[in-house]
C-alpha cells in the first residue's frame, strides 16, 4: 500500500508499505483524505519543525478521516466497522502532572501522529491503511462529509488558540497570518462570538481565503498605509499570532490595547527569538502560547458538521501518487489554501 514517508530534507517518497495488523485496543483504519499540515511542510523542507528533528524516515500526517476496516480483538467497543471516523491524532500518557491538571495537550509523554518530537518518531496517517488506538476514533456526525471533516484536527488547534485568549465575545479580534491555521482561527473567533476580526498577511490570495472563514476586515502586511489597520479608536482586544514568524509577534504586541492578551500559535523558527518584550512590561500585556488540542476536537467536528462554508477553505485535493505535487502546492500560498492528499483515488 502507498505510504507518504520523509526520508530527510527535501526527500519525500511514496513508499510501499506493508498493510498493518491492528493488535488488542486497536483498529485499522482505511484512510480517505489527510490534510497536508504546515508541520509536515517544514519536515520537507527543512528537516524539522521548531526544535523537532527528523533523526529516522517517518510516515507523515496528523489529519486524517477514514472507515473502520477491522479491530484487533472482537469485543471491542469502537465504531461498527465500516463507520466513517476522525482520528484525533493525539494519545496522552494519562499519569504526567500535566495529564493529572485537565492539561493533555502538553502532555510531557503525548504521542503524535507523524510527530519527530520524541525517538523513536510516532509515524504519521499518511497511508493507505494505518492502525490506531480505538480512543482516538471520533464517528463523524450526521452529515458531515470526510473531505470537509479532514479540517477537525487544524480547525481544533484554532479553536484551542482561540479558548487560551479567553473572552472574545463582543470583542475586536486580530490575526497575524492567513494560512490554514489563521483562517481557521477566524472561523473559531467568529463562533466564539467575536464583534469583529482582522486578518494581516502578505498575500492578496490568502486574505481572500480569511474572508470565506469570516474576517471583517483584512490588511496586507506590507503596506503601512492600508485603511484597514487598527486605530486607537479602534482597538484591538486580542490578538492571535498564526503566521509563525517574529514580525507577526511584534504586531501582535504593538496593536493589541493596554492589558490586551496576545496568543502565540505559529510555530517560530528554533533558537531565540526578538520581540517587543518591554510593550508586555509597559503595557501589562498577557502573552501566551498555544499548542495542539484536547477535547476541541469533538467541537470542531460539531462545528463543521454545522457549517458548510468550510468547504471554501480545501482549495485542492491530490491523489497521494502525487504526493510531492500536493505539498509543493500547499507551500505555495499565493495558490492555495488547505490541500488534501487523496487515499481512495
Amino acid at each position: 500500500m502507498p505510504g507518504c514517508v520523509i526520508h530527510g530534507q527535501g526527500d519525500l517518497r511514496v513508499d510501499r508499505l506493508p498493510v498493518p495488523e491492528p493488535g488488542p485496543g486497536q483498529a485499522l483504519i482505511a484512510v480517505r483524505y489527510g490534510g497536508v499540515c504546515g508541520s509536515d511542510l517544514h519536515y520537507w523542507r527543512h528537516g524539522g519543525v521548531g526544535d523537532f528533528r527528523l533523526r529516522e524516515p517517518m510516515l507523515l500526517g496528523h489529519e486524517v478521516v477514514g472507515t473502520v476496516l477491522a479491530y484487533g480483538s472482537p469485543d471491542t467497543s469502537g465504531p461498527a466497522v465500516g463507520t466513517a471516523v476522525a482520528v484525533h491524532p493525539a494519545t496522552p500518557c494519562g499519569s504526567c502532572p500535566e495529564c493529572a491538571a485537565g492539561r493533555r495537550n502538553v502532555c510531557r509523554d503525548s504521542r503524535y501522529l507523524g510527530s519527530a518530537a520524541r525517538f523513536p518518531h510516532v509515524q504519521g496517517g499518511f497511508a493507505a491503511q494505518v492502525v490506531v488506538p480505538i480512543e482516538q476514533l471520533r464517528p463523524l456526525p450526521v452529515g458531515l462529509g470526510m473531505r470537509r471533516a479532514a479540517l477537525a484536527e487544524p480547525l481544533s488547534v484554532a479553536l484551542h488558540a482561540v479558548r487560551r485568549a479567553g473572552e472574545v465575545s463582543g470583542r475586536h479580534v486580530l490575526v497575524t497570518g492567513a494560512g490554514p491555521i489563521g483562517c481557521l482561527v477566524v472561523a473559531a473567533a467568529k463562533a466564539a462570538g467575536a464583534a469583529r476580526v482582522t486578518v494581516t498577511d502578505l498575500l492578496p490570495t490568502a486574505l481572500e481565503y480569511a474572508r470565506v472563514a469570516g474576517a471583517d476586515t483584512v490588511v496586507r502586511a506590507d503596506d503601512p498605509a492600508d485603511a484597514g489597520w487598527p486605530s486607537e479608536t479602534d482597538e484591538v482586544d486580542v490578538a492571535v499570532e498564526a503566521s509563525g514568524v517574529a514580525a507577526g509577534l511584534d504586531t501582535c504586541l504593538r496593536l493589541v490595547r493596554r492589558g490586551g492578551v496576545v496568543v502565540q500559535l505559529g510555530m517560530l523558527p528554533p533558537g531565540p527569538s526578538p520581540f517587543a518584550g518591554n510593550l508586555v512590561v509597559s503595557r501589562e500585556i498577557e502573552l501566551r502560547g498555544a499548542f495542539r488540542f484536547d477535547t476541541e476536537f469533538d467541537e470542531a467536528l460539531r462545528l463543521l458538521a454545522a457549517e458548510p462554508a468550510f468547504d471554501g477553505l480545501v482549495s485542492a485535493v491530490v491523489p497521494v501518487t502525487d504526493a510531492e505535487v500536493a505539498f509543493a502546492l500547499a507551500a505555495d500560498r499565493s495558490r492555495s489554501c488547505k490541500v488534501l492528499l487523496d487515499f481512495g483515488a
